[in-house]
Parts: structure tokens; C-alpha cells; sequence
């Protein structure tokens, strides 16, 4: 598909992956978008600030009915919360899983009208295998990665492509206490942009991500 005919929106855009998404569209001619708590923090001249916290309901409906022109909908907005006591869990899923089906369920109608489009749902390597001291953020991401399977069955009669991203740690603040490689966010945009072009479902950006997943079989 080519991306100047395109309208995006992305969650959590004013930093991280969430941002260079927002570049990347908006550098191959799309017309973005960028979802943020605080619209202020949006500092990208070519992209349009959206106010759009996805724990948010009414807002999450209010943009949906306001921006009728998107096409794809990047669901990247995500926390991992300090801490694993059963109200840091609540605040994950509240981000991680219930602001994805949230956003989802909101522009479906707007993503039918225009044509069926695409949604893009930022998961996790945690998407597939646990980790005591992360897990509520895993449990987020491994239902996550349920819904999106569910929607793409869903939104598939609609002619809406669903992909699903896992990677292991990215280049952000939020791995940045971490030991380990990491993967860039542009190597990460680049892919998944990729992805949509072929019309691919899924996904895994790194050797790791890769190996893990293959070994669900076994």
C-alpha cells in the first residue's frame, strides 16, 4: 500500500517507539496523528496532536468520532508499571489490554468506512513465556496478544489486516535500565511498515523473539 494516501493514528506518540512511528509515517507521506495524555508534549511539526488517553474511554470515543479519516491505527501505547502487587497489575492491563480493545473496538466503524485498513498492535516477546519479576506486564501482553488474534478474525470481513509486533527489548526509556541487546525503534518501524506493505500478521523483530516463538511447539 502506499503510505502517502494514508491517515494514521498512533498511541502514546510523544516518545519512544510511539514517536518514531509517528515520524517514520509522516516522513513516507501520511497524514498522522499523534495520541498523547498531554497533546502539549507533541513537540513533531508534521504531525497533528491528538489529546487521547486510551484509559479513557469518552476520549477514546470522542476521537474515533472526530478523526473519520484514519486508515491505520497504531495501538502502541503501553506502561509497564513498578512494582507486582495486584494494583500495578490492574494499571497494566488497564494501559496494555483494555486501552488496546478500547481504541480498537472504537475505530473499527471508522476503519470499515474508509476501506478496512490496518491495525497494528505493539506486544512483546512477554507476549509468550513469563518472567516472575515483570509479571503482570507479561500477562498483559500474552492477553493482548489473544485479542488481537480475536480481532483479526473479527475485522477480516471487513477487509481490516490485523498485525501483531513482539520483539524483545527496544532502544527506549523503558528498557533502558536493562542488560542485553536491543533493538533500534527505527529497525522496529521499518519492519513493521514492511509487514503492512506484504500484508503480513505478524511481526517478530528479533533473533530472540524469533527463537522463543519457535519454540512454543516444543
Amino acid at each position: 500500500m502506499s503510505f502517502n494516501d494514508a491517515v494514521v493514528l498512533v498511541t502514546g506518540a510523544n516518545r519512544g517507539l510511539g514517536k518514531a512511528f509517528a515520524q517514520e509515517f509522516a516522513k513516507r507521506g501520511a497524514k498522522v496523528y499523534a495520541g498523547a495524555r498531554n497533546p502539549a508534549t507533541v513537540v513533531d511539526e508534521n504531525v497533528v496532536p491528538v489529546q487521547l488517553d486510551v484509559t479513557d474511554a469518552a476520549q477514546v470515543e470522542a476521537a474515533a468520532k472526530e478523526l473519520g479519516d484514519v486508515t491505520i491505527v497504531v495501538n502502541n501505547a503501553g506502561v509497564l508499571v513498578a512494582g507486582e502487587d495486584v494494583d500495578s497489575i490492574k494499571a497494566e492491563f488497564e494501559v496494555n489490554v483494555f486501552g488496546l480493545v478500547r481504541t480498537t473496538d472504537a475505530f473499527a466503524p471508522v476503519l470499515k468506512a474508509n476501506g478496512g485498513g490496518v491495525v497494528v498492535n505493539v506486544l512483546s516477546i512477554l507476549s509468550f513465556i513469563g518472567r516472575p519479576n515483570w509479571r503482570g506486564y507479561a500477562a498483559s501482553k500474552a492477553a493482548a496478544w489473544s485479542l488481537t488474534k480475536s480481532a483479526r478474525e473479527a475485522l477480516r470481513e471487513q477487509g481490516t489486516h490485523v498485525v501483531a509486533v513482539h520483539s524483545g527489548f527496544i532502544d527506549t526509556d523503558m528498557a533502558a535500565g536493562q542488560d542485553g541487546p536491543k533493538i533500534t525503534t527505527q529497525d522496529l518501524v521499518d519492519q513493521v511498515l514492511r509487514a503492512i506493505e506484504n500484508g503480513d500478521d505478524e511481526v517478530l523483530a528479533d533473533e530472540r523473539t524469533r527463537a522463543v516463538k519457535a519454540s512454543l511447539a516444543s
